[in-house]
């Protein structure tokens, strides 16, 4: 039994079988970590969001009875007491400054490699605020348009929204010539209750990435830095109720990118795991996406419906980390592309 070679690995294009990738604020602090924002700003996480943002004088003007520890809490009681209040409007107005202005750097990034490594029947949804997955896609589309969609699930500083055309498009730009400006989104949302439902654009978002999760061709998902925190208890609710129960999930392959403990992880998304059908990796580049860059459905099938008892075998792809270039993590990824195109082209 000699398996499939990585060369007809790479000629093998299955075009029905689909992965999603969900992101959590822990895929752009690995970006970061291995490649520094262009300016050398810094990520924020929940602990030491006020600080790196510039927050520290807006909170203190917020009531006594108002103020909490934790900034999400803080926000939620300012929101409920006045939703449009000038220190809301104000605490918005800089987190909006903070991320937009952030730039990936001009070397390839995880955010690169994951964008190429996905092909148009694909999804990435994110919960991230910074524009480095938009900035990748757009840098990765000169070289390929066959790539994944995309959703936001709580908004971003690069995408905006128009309401009259009902579509979602780079903030500042226009829908059509004469009017439909895609107005920036809306970011912060109350921690007890976020509806996501009462807000167009965010609905809109959201639906996508439910029918790609409800969908029986999706056989690979992969959470990359997503904690699924206790206080989002809507969005963990949504994604159960779209993947469906573990046991209707009974072949699909459940994949978790995270720096936390195995066993943690395992608790944490038991609700989406079918018995052993889970992988766990704190390493981008030993995760399904890397080691089959557009290929990770074809592996799927490979090592759990394989028509041959060879095919069952399958060797790695895995995508080299020292690229330097765009132009060298393309021209290593033109093989793929062609088989690609070739495989269209009998169709």
């Amino acid at each position: 039994m000699n398996g499939l070679s990585i060369e007809e690995g790479i000629n093998q294009v299955f075009n029905g079988l689909r992965h999603v990738v969900i992101l959590g604020a822990g895929a752009s602090i690995a970006s970061t970590i291995r490649n520094p924002e262009l300016n050398g700003k810094p990520l924020p996480h929940m602990g030491n969001f006020a600080a790196i943002v510039g927050l520290q004088d807006l909170i203190q003007q917020a009531p006594e009875d108002l103020q909490a520890d934790n900034f999400e809490k803080l926000y939620g009681n300012l929101y409920k007491t006045d939703p449009n209040s000038d220190l809301i409007k104000e605490i918005e107005a800089r987190i909006q400054h903070y991320f937009r202005n952030m730039q990936l750097p001009p070397e390839p990034t995880i955010y690169d490699y994951l964008v190429l490594s996905l092909r148009g029947k694909d999804l990435i949804a994110t919960f991230n605020w910074d524009p480095f997955l938009y900035q990748a896609f757009v840098r990765i589309g000169k070289f390929t348009k066959d790539l994944p969609h995309l959703s936001f699930l709580h908004g971003n500083v690069a995408i905006g929204y128009s309401e009259e055309d009902q579509r979602a498009g780079p903030v500042g730009y226009r829908a059509r010539e004469e009017g439909g400006e895609f107005i920036p989104t809306k970011l912060l949302y109350p921690v007890e209750q976020k509806n996501y439902t009462d807000d167009v654009f965010i609905n809109q978002e959201w639906e996508r990435l439910k029918y790609w999760l409800n969908h029986d061709r999706t056989v690979r998902v992969s959470v990359f830095g997503y904690g699924a925190p206790v206080s989002d208890v809507e969005a963990v609710k949504l994604l159960n109720d779209a993947w469906g129960t573990p046991d209707r999930r009974n072949m699909e392959q459940f994949e978790i990118i995270d720096v936390s403990p195995e066993d943690t992880l395992r608790e944490r998304w038991n609700g989406f795991i079918h018995s052993h059908h889970y992988d766990t990796t704190n390493n981008y580049f030993n995760s399904s996406l890397a080691k089959n860059p557009r290929r990770s459905c074809e592996s799927y099938h490979s090592h759990n419906l394989p028509m041959t008892i060879d095919e069952a075998f399958r060797n790695n792809n895995p995508v080299p980390q020292n690229f330097t270039t765009l132009e060298e993590l393309w021209a290593w990824h033109g093989p793929l592309i062609a088989a690609e195109k070739a495989e269209e082209a009998k169709q």
